[in-house]
C-alpha cells in the first residue's frame, strides 16, 4: 500500500489483502516460504516512505531481500530456489534473480517488469530511485520463466510485461501467458492451485508436479 490516494503516501505498506502470501498458502508441493516488501507487517526506526515509494526498488532494497532468500534458503537446506513474485515482489524477484547464481526459475505475477513502460503508460511519476527489470532482462533471458498477465488488469496493463519479454533478446525467451478475465487482484490467489499446473510452468526444474515437488527446492 504504497499510496492512499495518488497523492497521498501511505504511513505503513502493508497491504490490506497479501495476495502474495495467499498465492504461497494455495502453493502445493515443497518447501514453500513468504517474503514481504521492506517495512511491511513491522515499522522500525529505518523504516521512510521512500522505501515503498520511489525507491521500492532500489539496490539497497534488492541486497536486504537477497540476504533474506539466503536465510531462507539455508533454513530449509535447498540446493536452489524459485522466485515467484506477485505486483511489485516480481519486479523484484526478477532483480533478485540477477544477482543470483542459484535460481532455478522465476514466475511472476501481474509484475510491473518495465518500470519506464509502466509509469508512462500509468502517467506516474518516474521512480527516481529505483532499479529497472527490464534494464536485466537479456542478462538473465535464459533463467526459465513464466510471466502471467491478466487481460483485464488496469493496473499493470500487459503491454508492460511484453515490453519486458522483447527486452529480453533471442536467448531462451520468457513465456508471458495472458488469463482471460484476470483482472490486477481478481482472480490469481483463488485460482492458483489450477493456474500453477499450467504446462508452461514445466519448464521450470524443480516445479511442484500435481501438488509434488519433484526435487529439494525452495520457491
Amino acid at each position: 500500500m504504497a499510496y492512499l490516494a495518488p497523492r497521498k503516501v501511505s504511513g505503513d505498506p502493508t497491504p490490506d489483502d497479501p495476495v502474495a502470501l495467499r498465492l504461497a498458502l494455495a502453493h502445493g508441493g515443497g518447501p514453500v516460504a513468504y517474503l514481504a516488501r521492506p517495512c511491511q507487517y513491522v515499522l522500525s526506526h529505518s523504516c521512510a516512505p521512500a522505501w515503498w515509494t520511489t525507491h521500492r526498488y532500489a539496490a539497497e532494497v534488492v541486497a536486504g531481500l537477497n540476504l533474506a532468500v539466503d536465510d531462507m534458503k539455508r533454513r530449509a537446506g535447498a540446493a536452489a530456489v524459485i522466485l515467484v513474485g506477485y505486483s511489485g515482489g516480481g519486479a523484484l524477484a526478477v532483480l533478485l534473480a540477477s544477482r543470483r547464481t542459484d535460481v532455478a526459475g522465476i514466475v511472476t505475477i501481474a509484475a510491473n517488469l518495465d518500470l519506464a513502460t509502466w509509469t508512462q503508460l500509468q502517467g506516474l511519476g518516474r521512480l527516481s530511485g529505483s532499479l529497472d527489470p527490464a534494464d536485466v532482462a537479456e542478462a538473465i533471458a535464459e533463467t526459465p520463466q513464466v510471466h502471467f498477465v491478466g487481460d483485464r488488469d488496469g493496473v499493470v496493463p500487459g503491454k508492460v510485461a511484453e515490453s519486458y519479454v522483447s527486452r529480453s533478446g533471442n536467448r531462451g525467451r520468457p513465456s508471458l501467458i495472458r488469463i482471460a478475465g484476470f483482472g490486477h487482484v481478481c482472480c490469481w490467489a483463488d485460482e492458483w492451485k489450477n493456474l500453477s499446473h499450467h504446462p508452461a510452468l514445466a519448464g521450470i526444474p524443480g516445479w511442484p508436479k500435481d501438488g509434488r515437488s519433484g526435487s529439494n527446492r525452495g520457491g
